[in-house]
């Protein structure tokens, strides 16, 4: 008989974190049963629901003591936190990253008055996943011992294009007149407002991807998986400038893939990425501009990050994340 595996997820399912749990899931099916709980209510779009949906979430969270027993239990975000680890079966959590700043205000304020709380009660799980060095050194120099480490996971093959894909695609959005810069995700927490306006008076085309969070004199573009890729590789730089510590940087690591330079912030796990692939970091939006221009004016220069980033980048197959996986459940699994 398969042994029991439920994932309780609060990771929005577009999102990286939702992205990192369907692949992880995948992988354990192989040789457990694996359900989704998902209670990230994502579907609540209302700004009312912005206070409805944490209670939503504790609630969902309880409920969960009353279930059937599993053996293995799942929690991905911090937030998992807030109510204590008490379903029945071995328990893990996976964190992403943690960085109230981008939250809401009163939600800041309930963090810092439950921070304590919260990660005691981390101490009562089983063993913490994190998905950089950054966040595990985050964990260990605060005591606590089962942290474990699991990078991200990249299909090489999807990231196979070529020129005249990209020309057809440069062609089909009319970028082909000027050099190409990738601000990022149009959100603000993402850095595009700051890098806009650093970079707004070049003879650039200017382009932000996905559903507009904030609006931006640039061109956003919601794009399909592979027009998004063809945007990466057709860009001279892609800037990753996000204005909270990132978990790692999926962005940054496709961009390397394609052997696009990439120019970024480097908070929180995202800087290991970027100095392991020798890209350029950032943490001065003054001095942006400097370092785009300097790629602009060098494609010698450009072309050498491209390839540094791709040999540093590629190391992180599908293969090395299924074995990290595999080999920590069966672990726990046995200690049963």
């Amino acid at each position: 008989m398969k042994r029991t595996i439920t994932w309780v997820s609060l990771a929005l399912l577009r999102s990286g974190g939702g992205w990192y749990g369907k692949a992880a899931r995948e992988i354990l099916g192989s040789f457990c049963d694996v359900s989704l709980k998902d209670i990230s209510f994502s579907s609540f779009r209302y700004r009312v629901f912005t206070y409805v949906k944490p209670l939503l979430i504790v609630l969902n969270l309880v409920l969960l003591w009353f279930k059937k027993a599993q053996d293995v239990w799942i929690y991905d975000d911090i937030v998992s936190a807030l109510v204590p680890f008490w379903a029945k079966g071995r328990k893990m959590l996976v964190i992403y990253h943690i960085d109230p700043s981008v939250w809401p205000a009163w939600q800041r304020i309930v963090y810092q008055a439950l921070r304590k709380y919260i990660y005691w009660n981390i101490r009562n799980v089983d063993g913490v996943i994190t998905i950089s060095k950054y966040w595990q050194d985050h964990f260990l120099d605060r005591g606590f011992k089962n942290v474990y480490k699991i990078y991200c996971p990249f299909v090489m093959e999807d990231f196979t294009l070529d020129e005249e894909e990209v020309l057809q695609f440069k062609k089909k959005f009319r970028l082909g007149d000027k050099p190409i810069i990738y601000l990022g995700n149009c959100q603000k927490e993402k850095g595009v407002m700051e890098a806009y306006e650093a970079l707004k008076d070049l003879d650039l085309h200017l382009v932000t991807s996905g559903e507009p969070m904030v609006q931006l004199p640039a061109l956003n573009l919601n794009l399909s998986r592979r027009e998004y890729l063809c945007l990466l590789k057709a860009s001279v730089v892609a800037l990753t400038m996000s204005k909270f510590k990132e978990g790692w940087c999926i962005t940054a690591h496709e961009a390397m893939l394609l052997q696009t330079p990439v120019i970024g912030s480097g908070l929180g796990g995202m800087r290991e990425l970027l100095e392991g692939g020798n890209q350029v970091v950032c943490e001065d939006f003054r001095l942006l501009r400097e370092k785009v221009e300097y790629f602009l004016r060098n494609p010698d220069a450009r072309n050498a990050a491209g390839k540094m980033g791709y040999e540093y980048a590629k190391n992180f197959s599908l293969e090395r994340f299924e074995n990290a996986w595999v080999r920590l459940i069966k672990n726990h699994l046995d200690k049963q």
